[in-house]
């Protein structure tokens, strides 16, 4: 049985929707984190060995960063079309993607909102490079395509899609992110998610 650890309106909820796009059976552990207004975890607190969200535990294996159980899932579920699995020619660019999602765009849309209050001059730039060439990057590939990979939603439409849930009003002027968060809010699977996030 797979078990999530999930804390509502966190990273976990990307993993919720991820469940619900697989359909199969999964049980919630709802628990406290530390959050950024400085609120302090209590009560139940997640396997995770920072005692972070997303958690997830299949039978006695423990998997954790989103990034992660994204690709462990899609792999074990091939049928459920998610991820191109090992051979198949979109497994590179897919692997790409959720490596981009976790290791620049997250980071540069942090950048981006902690610039925002910065004195003038002063850079947010950093070693996932200049936030402008991720925006940059975004905008072609979801002006060119529907999904990120092309036609088919992926898993890592989901890292991608949650990181812009967040981020898309940091980087105004982009019709194709508003379009793009429309497409992702209109699966069935996201609004049982939604409806799921805060038990």
């Amino acid at each position: 049985m797979l078990t999530l650890f999930h804390a509502p309106r966190s990273r976990s909820t990307r993993i919720l929707w991820l469940l619900e796009e697989l359909g199969r059976p999964f049980e919630i552990e709802y628990v406290s984190i530390a959050r950024g207004d400085g609120s302090a975890a209590d009560g139940p607190r997640s396997p995770h060995p920072d005692g972070k969200v997303p958690a997830l535990v299949d039978d006695e294996a423990l998997i954790t960063e989103s990034a992660a159980i994204v690709l462990y899932l899609t792999d074990a579920h091939p049928g459920a079309g998610l991820g191109p699995q090992v051979g198949e020619p979109e497994r590179g660019p897919y692997l790409t993607w959720l490596a981009y999602s976790a290791g620049v765009i997250e980071p540069s849309l942090f950048a981006i909102a902690r610039s925002q209050s910065q004195a003038p001059g002063e850079s947010a730039q950093a070693a996932w490079g200049d936030p402008r060439n991720m925006e940059r990057r975004l905008s072609e590939t979801l002006s060119a395509r529907p999904y990120v990979l092309g036609e088919n939603f992926t898993g890592a439409d989901i890292l991608v899609g949650s990181a812009l849930q967040f981020g898309a009003t940091l980087m105004p002027g982009h019709p194709e992110f508003d379009a793009y968060l429309e497409r992702l809010a209109a699966r069935p699977a996201f609004q049982r998610a939604m409806a799921r996030d805060d038990g």
